[in-house]
């Protein structure tokens, strides 16, 4: 079977754990981030089509109808989804494709993606350095803060079905793993151009 080219990286783990300032340091010219829709209100400086479509709950539920997600989740009331053109537009640019999702939506993609793609889960050291991340944000109230911290305890029971765990105790050496698994997987003969180059240079044909 023809195996794809490019890397799909699908990352998840709690809100709160990291997964957004782990990937920020990925070359945009070589890795495209996949823009999710919700239907939150955006929080202060997100912009739309940046950090996430912001749509209404009836223009979602269209969505769904017409079968343009690759999956969808609803937490909390609020919808998320990653839409099937999400792939078309990394792919058209020649660029590996980058999903951070939530849990529920990663496990969904495992299914659609198999083998194509790498599945990271990205802890928390503990519950309690997860809760102090999310009141820093300063972007929920106290119920809020609970209610993503037991939803934060379900996820984690799913960490064992991804390829790979971060735990995210240290930003510079969780970084510093996240990187090394992105540069093995991009090592692989299918993947790596050196190897194409040293196939055809020297006549091989393995």
């Amino acid at each position: 079977m023809k195996r794809n080219k490019r890397l799909i990286i699908v990352v998840t783990g709690p809100s709160g754990a990291g997964k957004s300032t782990i990937l920020k340091d990925l070359p945009q010219d070589e890795f495209y981030f996949s823009v999710s829709h919700t239907t939150r209100a955006p929080r202060p400086g997100e912009e739309d089509g940046k950090h996430y479509y912001f749509v209404s709950r009836s223009v979602f539920l269209e969505m769904i109808e017409r079968d343009e997600f690759l999956e969808w989740v609803e937490v909390f009331g609020t919808f998320y989804g990653t839409a099937k053109t999400e792939i078309e537009k990394a792919f058209t640019q020649n660029k590996h494709l980058v999903l951070d999702i939530e849990v529920v939506g990663a496990t969904r993609l495992k299914s659609y993606f198999g083998s194509d793609a790498i599945f990271i889960f990205i802890a928390p050291p503990d519950l309690q350095s997860l809760k102090t991340r999310i009141i820093q944000r300063g972007t929920e109230n106290e119920a809020e803060v609970q209610n993503r911290l037991k939803r934060a305890k379900e996820e984690l029971r799913f960490a064992s079905w991804f390829d790979y765990v971060i735990v995210n105790e240290n930003l510079e050496k969780s970084k510093e793993l996240f990187f090394s698994i992105v540069k093995a997987e991009l090592s692989r003969p299918y993947r790596n151009p050196q190897w194409k180059y040293f196939l055809s240079n020297f006549n091989l044909n393995l």
